[in-house]
């Protein structure tokens, strides 16, 4: 697939690198041209151990590169979206997502609108960053998902790492689950897009539990999954 990474921060890398280690192409935009350069020669290097196929040939099109707000979509498979949360709507119509450009897009928000250290969510109630990123985007296909793996968990994530999902468009959260298969976790499909300001809740209790220094996973029980 051919992935636009709108930021250039730890997720952005830290994604990217699986997605071009896994065979994809990534296109990186920020508001700094200078650092998605850096960060478009650093994810080529991560691609350098899968850059040859089986006839041992060098690809001919780099792995990553940068481009403008403006340009990153085009062309793309899906976008994520690796930014500040209170920020994503501003960048949405940098990029031209507010002029429908993004029509039938997956686009991965992998954002916490959430108080530093407390975990409170900081949108009004009933409101999620996914559906102001829908919102802000017409036509779009908003996928809430990565929220809740820290970006340093990313290249070492395994078959015991869960990435939750919800959206609207099975084709979109389809896309979703590959990407985060080939990221080397499992993905869940928790239900439609107004499941969202559950999944930013859980964000917010698991950030307040962490800088309490209490290990979440001693605090949600290990419930077998039911069959249905």
């Amino acid at each position: 697939m051919r992935i636009a990474i709108l930021g250039t921060g730890h997720l952005a890398e830290a994604l990217g690198a699986c997605w071009v280690r896994a065979g994809h192409r990534v296109t990186v935009a920020g508001r700094v041209p200078e650092r998605a350069e850096a960060l478009a020669a650093r994810l080529n290097r991560a691609a350098l151990p899968g850059a040859r196929g089986d006839s041992g040939a060098v690809a001919a099109e780099p792995a990553a590169r940068a481009a403008t707000p403006r340009d990153v979509v085009r062309g793309a498979d899906a976008v994520l979206l690796a930014v500040p949360w209170d920020a994503a709507a501003e960048v949405v119509e940098a990029a031209g997502g507010a002029d429908g450009s993004w029509a039938g897009l997956p686009v991965i928000d992998p954002t916490n609108p959430v108080g530093h250290g407390v975990g409170v969510v900081l949108n009004p109630p009933g409101v999620s960053n996914a559906q102001r990123i829908a919102d802000a985007a017409p036509g779009s296909h908003v996928v809430k998902g990565f929220h809740l793996v820290p970006s340093t968990q990313w290249g070492s994530a395994g078959a015991e790492t869960t990435v939750v999902l919800c959206g609207d468009d099975p084709a979109a959260l389809e896309t979703t689950s590959t990407l985060v298969r080939d990221a080397g976790a499992v993905p869940a499909v928790l239900g439609p897009l107004a499941r969202a300001r559950q999944l930013e809740e859980a964000a917010g209790l698991l950030i307040a539990l962490a800088f309490a220094g209490v290990d979440a996973r001693t605090v949600v029980p290990a419930l077998p999954p039911v069959q249905v």
